[in-house]
């Protein structure tokens, strides 16, 4: 089995000892070059395309996916690399957020600052997130072929096609499963 790869927002690391965890745990910052070179090596890489806009989302927008950068698919088309979709059915209860406090992002230098019922007010408690069931659904791979370097419309097209498969995982996950912590 490949150890899998996630790429994280280039100013997650900059959090108070998550550049500890992320290192540990196999995680690299998300950019082209390190994700082409991860690639190179064959190794196996999960991408969020929602970015920052994913997790910033509040709870009555759970499962709603936002959109999608075009970075992932531009990588996928010059290494000419499937694309796997994966529809993940927990996460969004794990840590639901009411609010996003971006004032107190911007002092922190982070681009949100999501507000759950026990963050901040718990102190660093409040991140223990609740424990929930994680499903995982894999779609087929997708392949694509084109020019890396086409107009946005172009690739956005290709994009599009991704986020409808991960939203129909999402819905077939969402209508099997029996609940949230079971």
């Amino acid at each position: 089995p490949r150890m899998l790869r996630s790429m994280v927002e280039k100013w997650v690391p900059s959090l108070p000892f998550a550049s500890y965890f992320f290192a540990r745990t196999g995680q690299v910052v998300g950019t082209p070059e390190n994700c082409k070179r991860l690639l190179a090596r064959n190794e196996a890489i999960l991408v969020f395309p929602e970015g920052v806009r994913g997790i910033s989302k509040t709870f009555d927008r759970r499962y709603e996916l936002q959109k999608f950068g075009n970075g992932f698919m531009r990588l996928a088309l010059e290494t000419n690399t499937p694309i796997v979709p994966l529809g993940v059915v927990g996460a969004e209860e794990q840590a639901p957020s009411f609010m996003n406090a971006k004032r107190v992002a911007r002092m922190l230098g982070m681009p949100s600052f999501p507000v759950t019922p026990t963050f901040p007010w718990l102190g660093p408690a409040g991140l223990v997130p609740y424990p929930v069931k994680y499903r995982l659904h894999y779609g087929k791979p997708l392949y694509f072929e084109g020019d890396p370097d086409d107009e946005d419309r172009v690739i956005g097209e290709k994009v599009e096609e991704v986020r409808e498969a991960i939203q129909g995982l999402l819905a077939t996950g969402l209508a099997n499963r029996k609940g949230v912590f079971i």
